[in-house]
């Protein structure tokens, strides 16, 4: 078994299924497929496909990078599910990372992940990460948005595997707001004591 790690990264945070896998410096795999719907029925199957382009298996991993988001909140339990479930199953570590340092990884400037209504997601140093316009976000300096599927996606691999070594804890959903559901309008079941 060659020495250096072998990473399989994937990330469904936004309208896309994206996957990379990576040994040492080398990117040996990648796909991403757009898609606003669909990701839990296509992202186990497209990580088995990116192990067998690379004539890999399972077992040959050393660790799991997945996206955290911000993002998509359902994309995002998604792929944290997905990985917590594998690094479980296969007992190998599972490295989260935030879309904000994906994103920082690939270019110069502020990271922006995008939301709806033409807004961003963007962490200023030493706050939070917080919502705002775009246009409020241009105002700050270029921006780097998650548009590059691809690129973030070996992000995520490269990060994970600088960090995989060091991990404590499992991978966890960075939400910026809450979900965008509406409350039930159904009555709540009668409990009853027995």
């Amino acid at each position: 078994m060659p020495s250096d790690p072998l990473i399989l990264a994937f990330d469904t945070s936004a309208a896309h299924c994206a996957a990379a896998l990576l040994r040492g410096d080398s990117i040996l795999v990648s796909r991403t497929e757009s898609m606003s719907r669909g990701q839990a029925e296509r992202l186990m199957p497209l990580l088995q496909e990116v192990l067998a382009e690379a004539g890999c298996t399972w077992r040959d991993l050393t660790a799991i990078g997945v996206g955290i988001g911000p993002g998509n909140f359902t994309g995002i339990r998604i792929s944290v599910s997905a990985a917590r479930g594998l690094a479980l199953g296969l007992g190998i570590p599972a490295v989260g990372v935030s879309g904000f340092d994906a994103l920082a990884a690939t270019g110069d400037g502020l990271p922006a992940i995008r939301a709806p209504r033409e807004q961003v997601y963007v962490v200023l140093p030493g706050q939070d990460p917080a919502l705002m316009a775009q246009e409020q976000a241009e105002s700050l300096g270029p921006l780097i948005l998650n548009d590059d599927a691809d690129a973030q996606v070996r992000a995520i691999a490269r990060l994970a595997a600088q960090n995989w070594q060091s991990v404590t804890t499992a991978p966890a959903p960075l939400y910026v707001r809450p979900a965008d559901a509406a409350p039930s309008k159904d009555t709540p079941p009668v409990l009853l004591d027995g």
